[in-house]
């Protein structure tokens, strides 16, 4: 189904509803002749055919957009650009953008596989921070709000006065932090970047348009900041192990969501160390075990 969200802008929703992708994603379709697509979405040859159907004579995709290469979002790339022709734009591939620590991390292969990293994703263009897009009738700028993901980007839509936010912010829940490609710290950062756009409207990976920006960012901000709070509290000169925290932290969440409430909380848990209020033993990850220093 083709939704008409905006004047030159459209919506055409994957059939991947899941726990984590709410009713599936979001793929945007921007412009009036030269089309710049937001998120290809999964590999899906039905998602592939509703995206072709839906140009119009004289319409063609000019510009494939990826905002991260997690499988929901960028899984269906090469078939589409192998349908249209048009070049992929991307921050670079999945490992792009971590900071030195979760590079680190990323030698841990207990850590691996976390949220479904598509690792071919390699975009034709790159596109560092605030670097500009342009078709007939529309013009973007990409920034790089890493902390769902390090190879995030957010695409500000100026005629629009709007953000294209892939997952960083969404229209239904907060944003899974899976280390070593999520990182609180960058989310934070992010955060605050997305606010200083100050714009109208947010059109999220997952969910529908978000109408109140400022208020959604707030609480996205408050609801990590409390997780922070509460994870430093559950800590003890006592190691824990992440099973014995989970159950502390998220008692309100059902079982089948601990491990990814394990991920988040690891992710808390490296942005408490990196604070000086946590210590691991051994290095940050799944199987370590965590204390006040």
């Amino acid at each position: 189904m083709i939704q008409t969200l905006a004047p030159d802008l459209r919506c055409i929703c994957a059939p991947n509803p899941s726990p984590m992708t709410e009713k599936g994603t979001n793929t945007y379709l921007l412009g009036r002749t030269d089309i710049a697509l937001i998120d290809p979405g999964p590999k899906d040859t039905k998602h592939l055919e509703a995206i072709l159907t839906a140009l119009s004579p004289g319409q063609r995709i000019s510009h494939i957009l990826v905002t991260h290469s997690h499988h929901d979002h960028s899984g269906l790339v090469p078939e589409l650009a192998q349908a249209t022709g048009a070049p992929v734009y991307g921050f670079g591939p999945s490992h792009a953008g971590r900071s030195a620590l979760m590079d680190s991390l990323a030698q841990d292969n207990t850590l691996a596989g976390g949220e479904g990293i598509d690792p071919d994703f390699a975009p034709d263009v790159i596109l560092p921070d605030l670097a500009q897009i342009a078709g007939t009738g529309w013009n973007l700028t990409a920034h790089w709000t890493p902390g769902h993901m390090a190879n995030h980007l957010s695409f500000e839509w100026h005629e629009g006065r709007a953000l294209f936010t892939g997952d960083i912010v969404m229209g239904w829940a907060s944003s899974l932090i899976s280390p070593p490609d999520g990182d609180v710290g960058q989310f934070f950062t992010s955060l605050d970047r997305l606010e200083s756009v100050n714009a109208d409207i947010l059109f999220a990976g997952h969910g529908a348009p978000i109408h109140a920006p400022r208020e959604r960012i707030e609480w996205l901000r408050d609801h990590r900041t409390e997780r922070l709070r509460a994870a430093q509290a559950a800590l003890t000169r006592d190691p824990q192990s992440l099973g014995a925290l989970i159950p502390q932290l998220y008692a309100d969440v059902p079982q089948k969501m601990w491990p990814a409430a394990a991920r988040n909380l690891l992710a808390t848990l490296i942005e408490l160390e990196n604070r000086g209020v946590c210590q691991s033993d051994p290095a940050p990850g799944l199987n370590a075990h965590f204390r006040l220093p």
